[in-house]
């Protein structure tokens, strides 16, 4: 190697750091910053302050990522420093490994900056410094010459290769003083040097038969390297005439898709001399670089230029070929001659797509024009080859803006919906306008992030539960379901109960519900007899911010369930004796004794009821009918039948499974009816009857504040009444006035109720023969508006299963005086959702509410008393 060899690289004198500070200052290019720095700096050598030559705020670069892109699969040789905007060298750059096919050396960076995004483009032109030197291919050539060489006569020699460009190249070649050659450096048409030694003096090869010399090479860098080779020239005999081409330079056109083998071009070179001093063969020359060697071949017999390797229009347009003719004769002098390959560019390279920046995910409240990404698209190609078009799959809401020449932005076109479409595959295409034009499609993910823009709803629009009572507290009724169209917590769903009241109380003390699964559950077990239905309101709402919701009805209905047995409601014992009926003896078939009343709370099939006769002295002697629970004689008494008959009466409702109640009759057969009441007349219902809901209540209330004013008005026209006639007014006394037409309503009462405590009922014997006449009776109670007036009128009394009015009893029946009647202590109210059959309608009419209880005319009879609990 030459003596510059030894020079340690990336040693610079004071004048190449001179040159470097002059260089690296910028330099626009077409509205771009250009700079240019030497290569071989060291890692965190400066190259520019970008942060003043763009205008940029130092202080937000690392907030906004500004950054340089690089291309794929490229080294990161410059980097920029985020805290103070200065551009400096990441890695060493070696111009030669960089740059492969000469020229000016160009480093293209693009610089990124976000919020907003801002895109610029930089050039930085790496400088070559001389840190090769020349050096030759061979360290010694062999240069055999005819001794009959006329003077004058050229002999190229082997150029020596530098990678370093312009000044720092081969610059000039020397030689070693000697008598018979000197040197002329000749320059090809790319710049570059090689030598050629001329013979100035007549060589004799008896005298020397060969001539050492020594070629140096020199560069023109700063410090000047050198390289060296030895010539050894041998003289030769006599070969007086040397080959010819037809040309000494050819140029050929060769598309740089052309495959292997293909021919490139003939050469034909002639010698006129004969026998193997005429025969001519075919080689590279020592100008031909490496590189050639590698794409192309020569014949050595032929002269024809065959394709080797394959080509690339996008790395070399133009290839230069030496080639030279040599004959076989000895002293064979080599000519030369040059080819100039010409590549034609075909459409060999798809364009490139790179994604450069990605904003993702992006959210579906993203307004229009957001900026989602930033591609950029290359194409190796030249010409129409390599202008390239983008476009995107269609039916997006997406497209692409562009920013600079084969720069665009992704952008959105429209608000985005997670719930219809959650994620974006968007493909874009990238197109030359070669022919065939070539085409690439990248694929980019875009996910969309949900936000909180859809409120929960249920499956259904309300929903009905049906609950039977006497449901265990904590048991789950039903289940409400919402969903929510949104993603992760926006879609967390918690259920609630609407603030609210059931019959005065807190809906939360009825029913819950889990605020996780929607299943409600009953805080209580409910009756029937009590509520029948009621509604809540179910509230869902999600866990987004803010939270939204939705409500629903829930409409709850409490089914019957045949809890309550039947009441018997006549007769009614007395002081927990057996009731008691008298029935003369000479009672024939069909005569009615009196009637077993009860009644049930429940519902429908639970409440209706059927009568059946289970025990009797003698089941030949009466009869009980199954549906009105009318007790008759089935045959007249006989001297040995009992005078008294004992039966019990059970009473069934229609539920699954039945339930029953009985009840004792003690029947005695006397000779004459006494004036007195059966105990059939006299029963009542017990308090808790007439307040099973509060619609009762109400109603009560208002019949006895109607009735109240009723009995006002009859007490005050009563005393004006009396006083008129001189009258001492009593509180237990019975005013009477003449005989009216008789009203065929045989007893009316009042709708008063009565209250426990009142004083107890008189009553008022009708003697036979008496006048006839209307007769009230006044009962006050502690409280006077839930006291009982009552208006009776006496009747004729028939006897049993007789008909027409002229027949008399021979005994009214009466009840005994100051007997009151008794019921059981709880009793629900009697339910009206099952009306009993026509047949039972005419017993059931000889009952009428007064107060809390019940009285009994039988049949066409009227009660010559009235009892108040």
């Amino acid at each position: 190697m030459g003596a510059g060899a030894g020079c340690g690289r990336g040693k610079m004198s004071l004048h190449s750091l001179l040159l470097l500070a002059l260089l690296t200052a910028p330099r626009p290019a077409g509205g771009q910053l250009r700079y240019a720095v030497p290569e071989e700096l060291e890692h965190g050598a400066f190259v520019a302050n970008l942060g003043e030559d763009l205008g940029l705020d130092v202080s937000t670069l690392s907030a906004r990522r500004f950054r340089t892109v690089a291309g794929a699969g490229s080294r990161q040789h410059l980097e920029v420093n985020l805290e103070n905007g200065i551009l400096f060298v990441n890695e060493r750059i070696d111009r030669e490994e960089v740059c492969e096919t000469g020229g000016t050396c160009v480093l293209h960076l693009q610089l990124l900056i976000e919020s907003p995004l801002e895109l610029y483009r930089v050039e930085v032109e790496v400088l070559d410094i001389n840190d090769h030197a020349p050096t030759f291919p061979w360290q010694e050539y062999v240069l055999e010459v005819a001794e009959s060489a006329v003077l004058g006569a050229r002999f190229p020699l082997e150029s020596a290769q530098d990678p370093d460009m312009g000044t720092n190249s081969v610059h000039t070649y020397q030689l070693s003083p000697n008598s018979f050659f000197s040197l002329e450096v000749q320059t090809r048409s790319d710049a570059s040097k090689f030598a050629e030694l001329v013979l100035e003096r007549a060589l004799d090869r008896e005298q020397q038969r060969t001539h050492r010399l020594l070629l140096t090479a020199l560069d023109g860098g700063i410090p000047r390297r050198s390289g060296t080779a030895h010539i050894l020239v041998t003289v030769l005999d006599a070969n007086d005439n040397i080959p010819a081409f037809d040309q000494p330079s050819y140029g050929v056109s060769l598309p740089e898709d052309a495959p292997a083998g293909t021919l490139v071009i003939q050469l034909n070179a002639t010698d006129l001399d004969e026998g193997p001093n005429g025969e001519i063969e075919y080689s590279f020359s020592g100008h031909a670089p490496p590189s050639v060697r590698e794409l192309f071949r020569v014949e050595p017999r032929s002269g024809q230029v065959l394709l080797k390797g394959p080509l690339d229009y996008e790395r070399t347009s133009l290839h230069e070929l030496y080639v030279q003719a040599k004959d076989r004769g000895p002293s064979a002098v080599a000519v030369h001659c040059r080819v100039l390959v010409h590549l034609l560019d075909v459409n060999d390279n798809a364009p490139e797509v790179t994604l450069t920046s990605v904003s993702t995910p992006v959210q579906e409240d993203a307004p229009p024009g957001t900026v989602i990404a930033v591609i950029s698209v290359l194409d190796r190609d030249s010409g129409d080859n390599g202008r390239v078009s983008c476009e995107l799959s269609p039916s997006v809401p997406f497209e692409l803006r562009s920013s600079f020449r084969n720069y665009y932005t992704l952008v959105t076109t429209e608000p985005l919906d997670r719930e219809a479409v959650p994620e974006y595959n968007i493909s874009i295409t990238a197109r030359d306008m070669g022919s065939p034009a070539l085409l690439t499609r990248s694929t980019l993910t875009v996910p969309v992030s949900d936000v909180n823009d859809n409120a929960p709803h249920f499956l259904q629009p309300s929903y009905s539960v049906y609950v039977m009572e006497n449901n265990a507290p904590g048991a789950s009724i039903c289940s409400v379901s919402a969903l929510d169209p949104d993603c992760q917590q926006n879609a967390y769903l918690s259920y609630s109960i609407t603030d609210g009241h059931i019959h005065g109380m807190p809906v939360g003390t009825y029913v819950s519900i889990n605020s996780d699964s929607g299943h409600m559950y009953a805080l209580r077990s409910l009756d029937y007899e009590q509520i029948r239905s009621f509604q809540i309101q179910v509230q869902a709402q999600d866990a987004g911010f803010p939270p939204l919701s939705a409500n629903v009805t829930v409409h709850i209905f409490v089914l019957d369930q045949n809890d309550n047995a039947p009441v018997i409601v006549s007769p009614m014992p007395h002081n927990g004796s057996v009731a008691t009926e008298l029935v003369p003896r000479s009672a024939g078939p069909g005569y009615l004794v009196g009637t077993v009343s009860a009644v049930d709370a429940d519902a429908g099939l639970n409440s209706r009821l059927s009568y059946q006769l289970l025990q009797a002295t003698d089941f030949t002697l009466f009869s009980l009918a199954p549906d009105t629970g009318e007790l008759r004689t089935l045959r007249s008494f006989l001297e040995q039948d009992a005078a008294r008959q004992r039966l019990v009466v059970q009473v069934r409702d229609g539920g699954q499974p039945a339930l029953s109640a009985t009840v004792s009759l003690l029947l005695s057969v006397v000779e004459t009816m006494p004036q007195t009441l059966s105990d059939f007349s006299n029963f009542s219902l017990p308090p808790e009857a007439s307040s099973s809901s509060p619609l009762t209540l109400y109603l009560l209330v208002s019949l006895g504040s109607i009735s109240f004013t009723f009995l006002l008005a009859i007490l005050i026209l009563t005393a004006i009444r009396c006083r008129g006639m001189r009258h001492p007014w009593q509180s237990d006394s019975c005013c009477c006035w003449p005989r009216p037409r008789r009203s065929p309503d045989g007893l009316k009462t009042s709708n008063l109720a009565a209250q426990p405590g009142a004083s107890a009922a008189a009553h008022l014997d009708v003697p036979d023969g008496g006048p006839p006449g209307y007769c009230y009776k006044l009962c006050l109670g502690p409280e006077s508006a839930q006291s009982d007036f009552m208006f009776l009128k006496p009747c004729s009394l028939p006897r049993n299963n007789e008909k027409g009015p002229g027949n008399l009893p021979a005994a009214g029946k009466r009840s005994r005086p100051g007997q009151p009647l008794h019921g059981p202590k709880q009793m629900k109210q009697p339910n009206t959702d099952w009306m009993p059959p026509s047949v039972q309608r005419p017993a059931l009419k000889r009952y009428g509410t007064c107060g809390h209880g019940w009285w009994s005319c039988g049949d066409g009879e009227a009660p010559a008393d009235s009892a108040l609990n």
